[in-house]
């Protein structure tokens, strides 16, 4: 049986409130019929509120910015989005348990063939605001120039519309999106692997090691293996590595 502090401090009100980020259709792959997420990341809060004896509350979010805003106010109890220093500031990260590649798909004709080309001066690069690789490549890139859409969709629209030079998103994505454009090429290797992780309030240290040891638990018990086939997803997500 889990320690009662630990509970008390990952579900006060003795419910786990899970943030679900609904606009990663890796990790979200469907609905329930009462309107519950169903995935990977879903199928994790409810295997750690069961852990730890509880009942679960989802609660979806559009987009990983606005979850990663609202730990400030207090509206969720752990939140299941990449890892990434900037939100790192005000929330407790668990090691990931899955990786995605994140790379650049060019239109045809581009003079980019490798992923080291794209930071060049002039380059117009359409990316989904506030993703993880978003962060990232804002840290990165020293020439350049990001601009943001909101949601993949929105930026795969304004890299075909505005004839941008490339598109930085994650890899799986960019296997639909380029049949959607004759020529278009995806860049080989990764410029990042998005880290997604569980997210908790960094005031609960009991919580947050419960978190932690659950996601290597998770890794090494074969739990993350089973529910990616489960939802489909193989060789789109991967187990994130053990940290030792």
């Amino acid at each position: 049986m889990v320690d009662q502090s630990i509970v008390a401090e990952l579900a006060p009100k003795g419910v786990l409130r899970a943030a679900i980020n609904l606009s990663n259709p890796l990790l979200v792959t469907g609905k329930a019929d009462n309107g519950d997420p169903q995935g990977v990341s879903p199928d994790m809060a409810k295997a750690i509120a069961d852990a730890l004896g509880v009942k679960l509350q989802y609660v979806p979010f559009p987009s990983p910015g606005v979850l990663a805003d609202a730990m400030a106010r207090g509206e969720w109890d752990i939140g299941l989005i990449a890892e990434e220093p900037a939100r790192a500031e005000t929330i407790k990260f668990s090691p990931a348990y899955v990786e995605i590649e994140a790379t650049y798909m060019v239109p045809a004709g581009s003079p980019f063939n490798s992923i080291d080309q794209v930071d060049s001066k002039g380059t117009r690069i359409a990316i989904s605001a506030r993703s993880a690789y978003d962060l990232y490549l804002t840290r990165t890139l020293k020439n350049a120039e990001l601009v943001r859409a909101g949601g993949l969709g929105a930026a795969f629209d304004l890299f075909k519309n505005d004839k941008l030079d490339a598109i930085a998103g994650l890899r799986p994505a960019l296997l639909e999106d380029v049949l959607k454009m004759p020529g278009a090429t995806i860049l080989p290797g990764q410029f990042t692997a998005v880290q997604q992780a569980i997210g908790c309030n960094p005031a609960g240290k009991a919580g947050a090691a419960f978190v932690r040891a659950f996601v290597e638990d998770a890794k090494t018990n074969g739990l993350i293996a089973r529910l990616i086939a489960k939802h489909g997803v193989t060789g789109r997500l991967t187990v994130a590595a053990k940290v030792s």
